[in-house]
């Protein structure tokens, strides 16, 4: 069920207990654990914290607490199936679920005992309603009308079969209007159940719960910064709704700030200043060269084309334009001469703007760390992310959950600028794979989709392995295309993405993402598609991750698949 009072029927029922809390592998999900672990640290709640990384994991990890813990937190994970069904709990265990995931499992939405859904109810949810989904069955199949032949022997046969009748009728009627209703039910849980997408901000969730308790502080607030920006990163929002969402943390931004200017420490060296910025879509920027930048973010890459020679060509006119010399460009914007710097963004905007990008600037934060660190949330997203999917070093999962965890304290600034080294590998790698995919006409049109195969012996194909990297991939070589292809039906199609996963087991990760548009809602019906087209012809697939649209599937059953896709989609 959905909780209305978060304070009082989560924080009050958790604080005096052991609390198992489970989250899953996604910068938002780490920023709503550092909120709650915060809250935790301030009550001394004792709790444990799990990383898990599908539902496989959360079914081994329930089974090895369920008997130390009865209360259990699940962060970005959940939500989006029937739990109960899934983890077989004992009556007593009670799961407080903190998930993005949309839409919520109508059974979740109207369990009352175990499942307590931490979901904000303003969110456009549609859940169907419980008369529509759930039905009573009391009226007994037979019920009292199959007329006893014993006892009525004594009457007369032709009364006896009259009264047959009608409760005959009576119990067609019955069936008649329950196989009506079952197949309403159907069509009304495909309605719910066709588009995957994702809500308000885990993290956002959890601070609101800080401030109703008035325990927030400008730590809480810039995690749940980066949480919402890992949103838009990752493109899991509409653009309408990040702006929302930026307008209600502005609003806490301008209370914190307004709080400490009296405070003396608010200009000392290990003091923390947030600031609301309307600044450049330029990955990295201030941690990298500028050239770098623009060459390796996608919107700029996209616009100007730059994996074909004119748009090099483009870059080169662009940067004239803007009349910055290339030597300044190419060194790390920290050595840029600060005459430069002052009004760098006003110059970057109003040449973009000739060249077609009307809308290089975005609405974002960043913070300062005492007088020297500068930091803008999507510069710790990238980061987190690339620390959080490392493959450089043959560590476990746990570990680099744990380091990305690390990254987004302020104590630890090596860590995190560790993490920006990654990102620019990762950017760069993206950059290049995007580059010969489109150059080598890697982008197939299969109908109702388009369609990327990453060949095993592609450049960096180990660090397409992982989720968010595959998304970030993905959704960059569809803006790609989408921007260099004349056809304009292709334009408006999906695009499904496979990517080695592990040779030996000759597996495959398949993700599918939505087509390509500014105005796009961001659902995804991939999810139910992958599931069908599996199920029809029974390839061998796993469905593990927590996002339905990220499937595990055998090398060999890919033809089959795609082709059972195409037909299902056509």
């Amino acid at each position: 069920m959905f909780v209305t009072d978060i304070r009082k029927e989560f924080y009050d029922v958790v604080v005096n207990q052991r609390v198992a809390l489970l989250v899953s592998p996604d910068i938002d999900a780490l920023c709503a654990c550092k909120v709650l672990q915060a809250l935790f640290h301030c009550d001394h709640v004792q709790y444990t914290l799990i990383p898990v990384t599908g539902w496989q994991d959360l079914g081994t990890v329930f089974m090895e607490h369920k008997d130390q813990y009865q209360y259990f937190v699940l962060i970005n994970c959940g939500a989006n199936v029937d739990l109960l069904e899934t983890l077989q709990p004992e009556e007593d265990s009670v799961f407080f679920i903190c998930d993005t995931h949309r839409p919520v499992d109508v059974v979740n939405v109207y369990n009352d005992t175990q499942i307590k859904l931490l979901i904000k109810q303003d969110d456009d949810l549609g859940v169907p309603s419980y008369d529509d989904i759930f039905r009573d069955d009391e009226e007994n199949e037979d019920g009292d009308d199959s007329g006893n032949e014993s006892d009525g022997s004594a009457e007369p046969s032709g009364k006896r079969r009259r009264y047959d009748e009608g409760a005959l009728e009576r119990r067609i009627e019955r069936q008649r209007a329950r196989r009506e209703w079952e197949a309403r039910r159907r069509e009304i849980l495909f309605d719910y159940e066709q588009y995957e997408f994702h809500g308000t901000s885990a993290a956002l969730v959890m601070f609101e719960l800080a401030w109703v308790m008035s325990k927030d502080t400008k730590d809480m607030l810039w995690w749940t910064i980066i949480g919402l920006t890992d949103q838009w990163v990752h493109d899991k929002i509409p653009h309408m709704k990040y702006v929302t969402d930026i307008a209600t943390l502005q609003r806490h931004v301008s209370r914190h700030n307004h709080r400490n200017e009296d405070e003396e420490n608010s200009l000392s060296i290990d003091c923390m200043r947030i600031s609301f910025e309307y600044d450049l879509r330029l990955v990295l920027y201030q941690h990298w060269s500028l050239y770098e930048s623009i060459c390796n973010s996608c919107y700029t890459s996209c616009n100007l084309k730059l994996w074909s020679m004119n748009g090099q060509k483009k870059l080169q006119e662009l940067l004239a334009d803007m009349g910055l010399p290339l030597k300044q460009v190419r060194q790390k914007f920290n050595s840029m001469d600060m005459t430069i710097k002052e009004n760098l963004r006003e110059v970057i905007e109003e040449s973009a703007n000739k060249f077609g990008m009307k809308d290089i600037r975005v609405q974002t934060f960043g913070v300062h760390f005492g007088f020297k660190n500068r930091f803008l949330a999507s510069d710790v997203v990238h980061a987190a992310a690339a620390l959080l999917e490392n493959v450089e070093k043959d560590e476990t999962a746990t570990d680099n959950f744990i380091k990305a965890l690390d990254c987004l304290s302020r104590s630890n600034l090596e860590r995190l600028h560790l993490g920006i080294d990654l990102a620019k590998k990762k950017l760069k790698a993206i950059q290049q794979t995007v580059a010969s995919c489109i150059c080598t006409n890697l982008i197939l049109s299969q109908g109702p989709f388009l369609y990327c195969h990453l060949m095993e012996g592609t450049p960096d194909v180990k660090l397409f392995s992982k989720p968010l990297a595959l998304t970030l991939l993905c959704k960059y070589l569809l803006k790609a295309f989408v921007c260099s292809t004349r056809n304009k039906r292709c334009k408006i199609l999906p695009l499904i993405m496979a990517s080695p996963l592990d040779v030996e087991k000759g597996t495959l990760m398949v993700l599918g993402i939505p087509p390509e548009s500014d105005t796009s809602d961001k659902k995804n019906f991939f999810g139910r598609a992958f599931e069908k087209a599996a199920e029809s012809t029974s390839s061998r697939t796993i469905h593990d991750h927590f996002d339905t649209s990220i499937i595990e599937l055998k090398m060999e059953d890919r033809g089959k698949f795609l082709d059972a896709l195409i037909t299902l989609l056509s």
